[in-house]
């Protein structure tokens, strides 16, 4: 079986981050490195990772949502809880998006 099967087979896990949250550009690439990373070793294949820009919101949370709902996507991975902290408080957003999406949050850097 080749790379590109076995990826196929493994689980879509989708990322999101907010990039006012961030010092610089450079770290939105250096999540999205550590997301793969984790994708990898966690048995996922890393899909898009949505990045809402200041000024944009909801946009690409609403991409993600509707994503999520589209491709059967089991997974969305967070580098943080604080991510979804504009949505209101950070654990009720994730348990209301993982009720209404089916998918399960996962947090890098836990609390």
């Amino acid at each position: 079986m080749s790379t590109a099967d076995e990826d196929c087979i493994k689980p879509l896990l989708l990322g999101y981050v907010r990039r006012d949250l961030l010092v610089t550009d450079g770290q939105v690439s250096q999540l999205e490195r550590a997301m793969t990373k984790f994708a990898l070793a966690s048995g996922y294949s890393m899909g898009f990772t949505y990045v809402e820009k200041p000024g944009t919101w909801p946009t690409a949370f609403e991409a993600l949502v509707e994503s999520v709902n589209q491709d059967d996507v089991t997974a969305v991975v967070l580098p943080s809880i604080l991510h979804f902290m504009v949505l209101g408080a950070p654990h009720d957003i994730k348990d209301i998006f993982e009720r209404f999406t089916g998918a399960r949050v996962i947090v890098l850097d836990p609390p």
